[in-house]
C-alpha cells in the first residue's frame, strides 16, 4: 500500500511550492492533494458552521502549478475538485496543462459537492450536481482524447473545437471519484478509475468502509484502485486499510505554518514506520537533503 498526503492550501498556510518541495523531501512521492472550495456563504462562516479554512483556499489548479514546479517526482493532485461549479473546457485545460507541465504526475479527484449554497451561487441546481458531474468529465474527457472534440449532453453542448495542450498520461489522468453516499459506487463504476472515500466519514471504524470497498469488488468489471483520504495515524487503521486492498492511505495534514505540518509528518511517518517497519532518516542543510535509510522507503 502506498502512503500520501493531502491539505487545504490557504494563503495563511505554507506556501504551496514550499510544501510540495518538504514533502518531496520527506519522501511522500505518491501523492500531495489539495482540496477546494470557491468561496463559502458568509452566513454560515461568521455563524461558525464551517472551518475557517474553507473560505480562505488558493485555486486548486493555481496551488498545484506551484506544486509541480517545485518538484520532479512528487505526484499531485485534486481531493476533490468540485467539477459541477467548474465550466468544463477551462476544467479539461486546466487539468490538460498541470498534467503537461509536469510531464504526468498529475491526479484527477473529483466531487459533486455538499455545500449547496456555493452551488446556487454558481448558477448550478444542487437537486442536479450528481448528473451535471457525469456530464462535464464525459465533456473534459471528448476534449482530452480527440483532436477535434465535440459533446453533446445533458448540460454540454458544443460542435468541434480544438483545445490543446493534451494530457501527458493517456488517455487521461486517473479520475478519482470522491464521495461516501449511497449511489458513489454507481459513479465510480460508471466513469471512474478509482474512488477516493473519506475515512473520516466511517465513524472511525473503518467496518462500513472496508464493507463498501467489497463491494465495488464485486461489482466492477476492471481493476479499480481504492485511495482512502483522512486516513487516521493509526498503524492498526493503515493495517485494516491495507488488508482491505486500497492502493493508497492519504493523511489529511493541517492549514498552517511550517512547524506544525513537520510535527503532523512526523506523526504521520511514525506509523506508517509502525505498520512497515521501514524507516527514513531525513538531514537537511542549507545546501542539501542527503536521506539515510534503514531500508526500503515506505512511500
Amino acid at each position: 500500500m502506498e502512503f500520501g498526503i493531502g491539505t487545504y492550501p490557504t494563503h495563511d498556510s505554507m506556501d504551496p511550492g514550499a510544501l510540495a518541495r518538504l514533502v518531496e523531501d520527506r519522501g511522500h512521492n505518491t501523492s500531495l492533494f489539495f482540496a477546494e472550495h470557491s468561496h463559502v456563504p458568509a452566513a454560515a462562516y461568521t455563524a461558525g458552521e464551517l472551518p475557517r479554512r474553507l473560505g480562505h483556499m488558493y485555486d486548486p489548479f493555481v496551488a498545484l502549478t506551484a506544486a509541480v514546479s517545485a518538484t520532479s517526482r512528487l505526484r499531485v493532485g485534486t481531493g476533490i475538485c468540485l467539477v459541477a461549479e467548474r465550466d468544463p473546457i477551462s476544467t479539461a485545460k486546466q487539468v490538460a496543462s498541470v498534467d503537461h507541465l509536469s510531464g504526468g504526475r498529475f491526479e484527477f479527484g473529483v466531487g459533486a459537492g455538499w455545500l449547496r449554497e456555493s452551488m446556487i451561487n454558481h448558477g448550478i441546481d444542487p437537486r442536479t450536481r450528481t448528473r451535471r458531474m457525469a456530464d462535464h468529465i464525459g465533456a473534459m474527457k471528448a476534449i482530452w482524447t480527440h483532436d477535434i472534440a465535440s459533446y453533446h449532453g445533458e448540460f454540454v453542448h458544443f460542435d468541434d473545437i480544438v483545445a490543446w495542450p493534451k494530457p501527458v498520461q493517456r488517455p487521461h489522468p486517473p479520475i478519482l471519484i470522491g464521495g461516501d453516499g449511497p449511489t458513489v459506487i454507481d459513479r465510480v463504476l460508471e466513469y471512474g478509475d478509482g474512488w477516493m472515500p473519506n475515512f473520516a466519514r466511517d465513524n472511525g471504524s473503518g467496518e462500513g468502509l472496508v464493507r463498501r470497498i467489497r463491494e465495488l469488488r464485486a461489482r466492477a468489471d476492471r481493476p479499480i484502485d481504492v485511495i482512502v483520504v483522512s486516513a487516521p495515524a493509526d498503524p492498526e487503521v493503515l493495517a485494516l486499510l491495507e488488508e482491505a486492498g486500497c492502493r493508497r492511505a492519504v493523511h489529511w495534514i493541517p492549514a498552517t505554518g511550517r512547524a506544525g505540518i513537520e510535527r503532523s509528518l512526523d506523526r504521520w511517518e511514525e506509523a506508517v514506520t509502525t505498520l512497515t517497519g521501514e524507516a527514513e532518516v531525513v538531514h537537511r542543510s542549507t545546501a542539501s537533503t542527503v536521506r539515510e535509510a534503514a531500508g526500503p522507503l515506505p512511500v
